[in-house]
């Protein structure tokens, strides 16, 4: 493999130097934190926004999940790509280019005027908005002093706890008011800002460039099992997982594919994702914790809202405002964060965060079908303290004995885990609270007799003399019933995983800032 630095010559370990800073710290920070937050938000933005689209662009249901489905499967594929691209084109043109083509992705997204071309202009922005979120936070990481790097790691974090929480609030919004497409237009803006002030702020940055060769066969593998694996899951509830032949060959394929891609990466010698990166303590074992807590903190995302409509009659809108508090104390406590964690033992930190969020879980498996606004606002405002506690100290440890040139890579690798722990907790956990209803529905019926006079009784004030109607009536009762119990169970469930992560983040060892502090300070890039 040859390679070449920004001087010329080849590449070597950096030599220290003084750390690169922008003529405007704040203005970088900025247009790096907006098409972050842009990026994110837009994994759940359209979400809402489904049926309108559908209905305008004469598509189904079913067809309208790919807009959704299309994004995911490229974004995932694309992730842990993030360190080739940044050894091929730098970070600086790598998050300019990848924010200018979101640009142009969303705008085409507005314009499509079927569904077929959004599913496609979605696909496009899925891939190209891989590498931005890691790009971000390797830039943030090389250009701030180390005793600040806790600030940006945690103005990261606040980015990732609140745009998925922001998405389907300001999508609906804008559909609502104004139309479907803002939801895609509405990027071009902020992307164009983002793109052209980092692009000027970090001009003359300094940058290691190889010139790797394109590894063909992990490419493939990657491409197919990932796209196969983010399917099956996207299409497992609606085809009754593996009783549907299309969810078998997926799994197949799935499993195949990326077994032939993990043998092929650890053994290329030039791999196009480098899954060596996992030798280091720190990494594997941050990584492990933030797939599994992040898996159950999206778990709880999802059941809460779907609860919430389901078994208590909410709104979509009204969902969205129970459930909003758990931002809050993140963007409050952000700052504080960023500036006093790393003062500790940051293991300590995330224990905290996540017995905080066992704890909520717990709370929430108490739930009953009579539980007001008030107290489930209350314990999702609470959870927002685990959450404040959580990302900042687990980036950092996964982060912190990276060598300065794989902080890109590894994020990406990172984050690409991290996605696809997202999207099986997606898949299972609805599938999990589905099964554990009919199981319960199926006991409490047993206890009811058709000619029990009590239940006749019953049946007979239900439906106000109609015995069809009561049936009906107490039918719906019973299955609300063991829709909480189920909702109840799996939040108990989540709960203890809660607590078992905490095992992970204490196999991590200190120091969590020597390689990503004083390398990235004196590499003044990567």
């Amino acid at each position: 493999m040859s390679a070449t630095t920004a001087n010329a010559g080849p590449a070597a370990p950096a030599q220290p130097q003084a750390a690169f800073k922008p003529p405007n710290m704040a203005l970088t920070t900025l247009g790096l934190a907006l098409a972050s937050f842009m990026q994110v938000l837009d994994t759940t933005i359209a979400n809402v926004s489904l049926p309108t689209i559908s209905g305008n662009l004469g598509g189904s249901a079913n067809q309208a999940t790919w807009v959704i489905t299309s994004f995911a499967v490229s974004n995932a594929i694309a992730l842990p790509l993030t360190g080739f691209f940044t050894r091929k084109f730098g970070e600086r043109k790598l998050f300019m280019w990848a924010t200018l083509l979101f640009v142009i992705a969303s705008f085409l997204c507005g314009l499509a005027n079927s569904m077929g071309l959004l599913v496609a202009a979605r696909a496009l922005q899925g891939f190209v908005a891989g590498p931005m979120y890691p790009v971000t936070q390797a830039l943030l990481i090389s250009i701030y002093p180390p005793h600040k790097r806790g600030q940006a790691i945690a103005l990261l974090a606040m980015v990732t706890v609140v745009a998925p929480i922001a998405g389907p609030i300001l999508g609906g919004w804008i559909t609502d008011n104004y139309s479907w497409e803002w939801i895609f237009f509405i990027n071009v803006p902020i992307g164009i800002f983002a793109s052209i002030v980092v692009g000027n702020q970090l001009r003359g940055r300094p940058e290691r460039l190889d010139k790797p060769k394109m590894d063909y066969m992990g490419l493939a593998m990657l491409v197919i099992g990932v796209a196969a694996l983010q399917i099956m899951l996207d299409l497992g509830n609606d085809e009754d997982w593996f009783n549907s032949t299309t969810i078998v060959v997926l799994t197949i394929v799935a499993v195949v594919a990326l077994a032939v891609f993990v043998i092929w990466e650890l053994t290329e010698r030039d791999p196009i994702v480098n899954l060596r990166l996992f030798r280091h303590r720190n990494f594997a074992s941050g990584t492990a914790a933030m797939v599994l807590a992040y898996s159950a903190f999206f778990a709880i995302g999802l059941l809460v809202p779907l609860w919430l409509q389901r078994n208590l009659g909410y709104t979509s809108i009204w969902a969205g405002l129970a459930t909003a508090p758990i931002g809050i104390l993140p963007v409050l406590l952000t700052p504080f964060v960023g500036l006093y964690a790393a003062r500790f033992d940051l293991r300590w930190v995330a224990t905290g965060a996540f017995l905080v969020m066992a704890a909520t879980s717990f709370v929430r498996s108490g739930f009953n079908l009579d539980v007001d606004f008030h107290h489930v606002a209350l314990v999702q405002l609470w959870q927002g303290l685990g959450v404040a506690l959580f990302f900042m100290p687990v980036l950092t440890i996964l982060l912190s004995d990276l060598e300065p040139h794989e902080i890109a890579a590894g994020s990406g690798l990172a984050t690409f885990v991290r996605t696809l722990g997202g999207s099986f907790a997606a898949s299972l956990t609805t599938w999990a609270w589905n099964q554990r209803s009919t199981i319960h529905h199926a006991q409490l019926t047993e206890h009811i007799g058709a000619y029990d006079p009590q239940i006749q009784q019953t049946v007979d004030q239900l439906g106000r003399g109609d015995p069809t109607r009561g049936a009906l009536v107490l039918n719906q009762m019973i299955s609300q019933q063991a829709a909480q119990i189920g909702f109840n169970e799996m939040l108990y469930l989540i709960g203890i995983l809660f607590v078992v992560v905490t095992a992970f983040v204490w196999m991590a060892k200190p120091p969590f800032s020597a390689k990503v502090g004083g390398g990235a300070a004196a590499a003044g890039g990567h």
